[in-house]
């Protein structure tokens, strides 16, 4: 405890249980007897000391006043971090809400309707209890009860305990809800008191539970059951909405307690839930009296406790600043850098580390800019930069945390990572349809080309468009899911045009929204970008996964350390996949020795696609390839044969660095055993790994002649990408360069070279 003149440790009240609680001083008097407040560093933090009496109920007084309970040391312990999907619509209005569909945590428990106590979802039949029927525990036993009375129409609840020197609580009675009766109160000295109803109506239904030792392990056993009530049993659709089964789940109170801000009624809070969910009237999990009673003890708990989780929070943010100056201290690659408001405290946050910066100068060209969670403790938006890397696996470049979502955080943000990048910036950059960041992008970032995800934008669509258009919505999904697979873009926008007409939302702000976006996610407008191969769902479940999993720490500094582990890829080892070929082509073969496991499997995948492709040469020497049974469009394939150029009319090969079935089909008739080796990207090939394959041997990446070979190879990856001329040019003399390094003997002493580096 820190210093005062009232100070008294907790080892000086003799005999007496003392818990020590982080509570306002105020409330100390009004709410216990025997207690004392001591003031801790802050005025508005104070340890409270409680004498455990027969008339005080701890557990139900922490419980109350959500107190944190702390060691006699009275060390404040780090927040319960918790991270959530920001719901918020990019439309920009603040009443619009994006419901997402899937197995996320954090929307998986607003969609489900579950109980206090853990009830079981399986099918299998829960067998009346018994007397002499034995369990573990007596929490066990209270599952068990409780599983029965909801399947049978009833709740339960605890009733008296009994506890002995030698057993501790050995008895323990269940009864049912409405078991005994309500003691009569004191009415108050008002003209017309309110005559309150009970639910108690003496019923006799009863599980009493009995603790013995055998051969020295405690078990309990019931001791007397009766399943005779002296009331109606409920149906399944009534017995859902009785107390003990009723609950608001985290996601829910949060959108509960925006709409409580904004000024809508209980009532009012709950119709907008039901419609945002799509149930029917009453079919939520809770009722109006339960949002009501919410909504109260939310403002009281927020007017008490905002000052100090506040503080908890800076000192929190402040511990992950300290982490972020001894990681630098331990690393010269490792960079960070954060803002502070007019009072000193932190509000934004980024760093990054060595190997990001070496994976950048790498696989830098397209970057995923994932904004999806906020954290609810913090509040604070979580920006992570990802990228993709030749073995197919997301690799991170950087981490940011910002105090809120305008566009003048997100440009620090941006500024700050093309500072830790060395000034190169990405040739794409996919995220979210934010608006703040998509003028942030505009300004630091206008070379780079902003991509929206395919499931970023369907995604949002049931949201937006399924209570608006009712019956109608299947019939506007399925035709709005094929306009982003038109290859033109004129007819995607004739067809655009049709849909929006004969549905009539013209006026749609949401439609609206879409189509200032149209540049950025329907395939017509996207197909003659580099992606590499992000716009998958592998990637895209990857990255959830890579996410779910920094996101399981509870603390700021545990989520530090987890996103540190997740950025040191030299550290890692990585088993070479080996793939056999399906084909007896000898350019699938000689693929095979070139590109990685990832890389190659896409192609081989087109390879055998390509056999069931028919060509028709032209006139002009083109050929137009289509598939033998299949009534898919034709695509035009052009061959250069003087160049060794193959261009098709797909852009497949200009949207993930693979040659398309149809162009394959061309060099397969054209004799061609080996694919020229333009088509073989960098990014795709074996020798760009970042991650030691077994039986590589690759030099430290902290001694003299690794920086300096990264440092040339990073210099010139980025000055290679700033125009098609000087990427043809370095392309074709590192091909050259390549074949004459590969004819270069190996020996056992050039493995490990001791090179004396030119400054």
């Amino acid at each position: 405890m820190g210093s005062g003149e009232n100070q008294s440790p907790a080892s000086e009240q003799n005999g007496r249980i003392i818990k020590l609680l982080y509570y306002p001083p105020h409330k100390v008097a009004e709410n216990y007897r025997n207690a004392t407040a001591y003031p801790l560093k802050s005025d508005l933090i104070w340890a409270v000391q409680i004498e455990s009496n027969k008339g005080l109920n701890l557990k139900r007084c922490d419980v109350r006043l959500e107190a944190c309970i702390f060691s006699d040391s009275m060390a404040l312990k780090p927040l319960h971090n918790i991270w959530i999907r920001r719901q918020q619509c990019p439309c920009g209005d603040w009443k619009c809400y994006i419901k997402y569909e899937g197995d996320d945590p954090s929307t998986a428990a607003s969609q489900s309707v579950k109980s206090d106590f853990p009830i079981s979802s399986s099918p299998e039949v829960v067998f009346t209890p018994y007397v002499g029927q034995i369990f573990k525990s007596d929490d066990e036993a209270f599952e068990y009860y409780s599983n029965f009375a909801r399947k049978n129409g009833f709740s339960i609840r605890k009733a008296r305990s009994t506890e002995s020197q030698n057993l501790g609580v050995y008895r323990r009675d269940f009864v049912c809800y409405r078991s005994g009766f309500n003691q009569p109160r004191k009415k108050a000295n008002v003209e017309h008191p309110r005559d309150r109803k009970s639910v108690r109506c003496g019923c006799d239904a009863k599980l009493y539970l009995t603790k013995e030792i055998v051969d020295g392990v405690p078990q309990w056993y019931i001791s007397q059951f009766s399943n005779v009530h002296n009331h109606e049993l409920l149906e399944d659709d009534q017995v859902r909405l009785l107390p003990a089964y009723r609950k608001i789940e985290e996601a829910d109170q949060e959108r509960i307690r925006l709409l409580s801000k904004a000024g809508f009624p209980a009532n009012r809070i709950l119709k907008v839930l039901e419609l945002e969910k799509g149930v029917q009237p009453g079919q939520l999990p809770f009722i109006e009296k339960d949002v009501r009673n919410f909504v109260r003890s939310s403002k009281k708990i927020v007017q008490e406790n905002d000052t100090n989780l506040s503080m908890k929070g800076d000192n929190d943010l402040l511990e992950l600043l300290e982490a972020c100056r001894a990681a630098a201290e331990g690393d010269d690659g490792f960079a960070y850098n954060f803002t502070t408001d007019d009072n000193g405290k932190v509000e934004n946050i980024a760093w990054t580390y060595g190997d990001s910066i070496r994976a950048f100068s790498l696989f830098g060209d397209v970057v995923t800019i994932d904004t999806s969670y906020r954290s609810i403790t913090y509040c604070m938006i979580l920006a992570m930069w990802f990228g993709i890397d030749n073995h197919g696996h997301p690799i991170l470049f950087g981490c940011t945390l910002l105090q809120d979502e305008t566009s003048k955080s997100f440009s620090w943000a941006l500024q700050v990572f093309v500072r830790f990048m060395r000034e190169r910036q990405p040739e794409i950059v996919i995220t979210d349809m934010d608006p703040g960041l998509r003028d942030a992008l505009a300004v630091e970032m206008p070379r780079s080309k902003q991509i929206i995800p395919t499931w970023q934008v369907i995604s949002k669509v049931p949201s937006w468009f399924s209570l608006q258009l009712g019956v109608q919505y299947s019939n506007f999904k399925s035709e709005f899911d094929m306009l982003y697979h038109l290859e033109n873009v004129e007819d995607f926008e004739h067809q655009w045009n049709n849909l929006v007409a004969r549905f009539g939302i013209g006026s749609d702000k949401h439609i609206s929204l879409l189509f200032s976006y149209r540049t950025s996610w329907p395939f017509c407008y996207v197909r003659n970008f580099f992606l590499a191969r992000t716009m998958t769902s592998e990637y895209s479940k990857s990255t959830e996964t890579f996410l779910r999993k920094i996101l399981s720490m509870q603390s700021l500094r545990c989520f530090f350390k987890q996103v540190a582990i997740a950025a040191k890829f030299g550290s890692q080892k990585s088993e070479l996949l080996y793939l056999p070929t399906k084909t007896c082509l000898p350019l699938e073969e000689h693929s095979r020795t070139v590109l990685t496991p990832f890389a190659f499997s896409a192609l081989q995948h087109e390879i055998v696609l390509s056999m069931q492709y028919a060509i028709t040469e032209m006139a002009n020497g083109s050929y137009l390839v289509r598939h033998y049974k299949k009534m898919e469009r034709e695509h035009l394939v052009i061959w250069i044969p003087d160049d060794e150029q193959v261009h098709c009319s797909c852009k497949e090969f200009e949207h993930s660095g693979i040659l398309c079935r149809h162009s394959l089909r061309v060099l397969v008739v054209k004799n061609y055993f080996e694919i020229p080796v333009k088509y073989f990207l960098l990014r795709w090939r074996l020798e760009s790994s970042l991650i030691p394959l077994d039986g590589q041997i690759i030099t430290n990446g902290n001694d003299e002649y690794s920086q300096a070979f990264h440092s040339l190879t990073a210099t010139l990856f980025s000055e290679s990408f700033l125009s098609k001329e000087r990427f043809n040019f370095v392309h074709g003399e590192l091909t050259q360069l390549l074949e004459h390094v590969q004819n270069i003997p190996v020996s056992d002493q050039s493995k490990s070279p001791n090179i004396a580096i030119k400054s």
